[in-house]
């Protein structure tokens, strides 16, 4: 009997203060880890994919496709990230309590430089249709990286400040060992959810809005052959942009908002993670998805991703390669 307790605990030799596993069949078990391994493999894979075609060929170097790479960077990580996620599906962290808090702190970075990032594509996209006239002139390509790199930094040091406590003592919080706990208080976690998620997607959302009903008047214009004369023509591939990325932004929302739904209506801002394992995962989903979506919408993803696969890309001027 003394034996089977024992099992049962994250750290059998430490009887008092270990924490106990979850009860999980082998089966489910083994389903889960070979489930979750395949999506982080998949996610790096293929965001992989997406950071050498943008940083590799020079056609595909525009502002809007800094923007996706961005968003692959942070996805290329979710993927790496997820293998602490793995971990915890036994209901024990084994790692100790400083790695725990970067996991932590690595996750609040990615998640707030993603919706960033996605602001970012909104206001790319509103200029492109709703101003085309200014497009080249407010839209560069040297503006979007230091956009860019505002944004990560802004991620950084804001997370940082938020979870100082959290860093300085690692662990803190646990209540026993094998627990992988982070603690906000009221006014970190409220701050942390209007300027993360409530402000930026009330941007995202009006600025699409505006988008999507200016890119339908100019679908309709074209139809009855009046743009030339009554509006300033957009380019198709600009209307099509719009819609793939429009896409992105709700797949984005969909996978992401449960996380800060829960954050919301939970009595406290207490990250358990395995309380939170669900939520996590399905952000998770969100970074192998948009790779998947970019190989159903853009053809220069598709023929990239064949230059790379058939290591086409080793020759000589291949960075000068037409993709588009």
């Amino acid at each position: 009997m003394e034996t089977l307790e024992n099992s049962e605990l994250c750290f059998p030799h430490l009887l008092n203060a270990s924490c106990r596993r979850p009860k999980r069949s082998h089966s489910e078990a083994i389903l889960i880890y070979v489930l979750l391994s395949s999506l982080s493999l998949l996610t790096v894979f293929l965001n992989l994919l997406v950071i050498i075609s943008i940083s590799h060929f020079r056609q595909l170097q525009t502002p809007t496709n800094t923007l996706l790479l961005s968003l692959a960077v942070s996805d290329f990580l979710v993927g790496f990230l997820m293998c602490f996620q793995i971990m915890l599906i036994d209901g024990c962290w084994l790692l100790g309590d400083g790695v725990c808090v970067v996991y932590q702190y690595l996750s609040y970075i990615i998640t707030s430089s993603s919706i960033g990032t996605m602001v970012l594509i909104s206001v790319d996209r509103y200029v492109a249709i709703c101003e085309p006239m200014f497009y080249s002139t407010k839209i560069t390509h040297r503006r979007i990286k230091v956009c860019v790199a505002l944004s990560w930094f802004c991620s950084s040091s804001f997370q940082s400040l938020n979870l100082s406590d959290n860093l300085q003592h690692p662990g803190r919080y646990n209540t026993c060992l094998g627990e992988c706990i982070i603690v906000i208080n009221y006014i970190a976690g409220l701050a942390d959810l209007i300027l993360t998620f409530v402000g930026p997607i009330t941007v995202i959302i009006v600025l699409y809005t505006r988008v999507f009903v200016v890119a339908v008047s100019h679908a309709r214009a074209m139809r009855s052959q009046i743009a030339a004369v009554t509006l300033v023509t957009v380019k198709k591939s600009e209307i099509k942009a719009a819609r793939t990325l429009g896409v992105v932004i709700v797949v984005f929302l969909f996978c992401v908002c449960p996380f800060f739904c829960v954050t919301l209506v939970g009595e406290q801002t207490v990250l358990n993670a395995s309380s939170s394992a669900f939520v996590i995962c399905l952000f998770y989903l969100n970074s192998c998805l948009n790779p998947v979506i970019y190989a159903f919408f853009y053809p220069w993803f598709r023929k990239s991703v064949k230059v790379i696969v058939t290591l086409k890309l080793l020759q000589r001027d291949s960075c000068e390669a037409n993709m588009l």
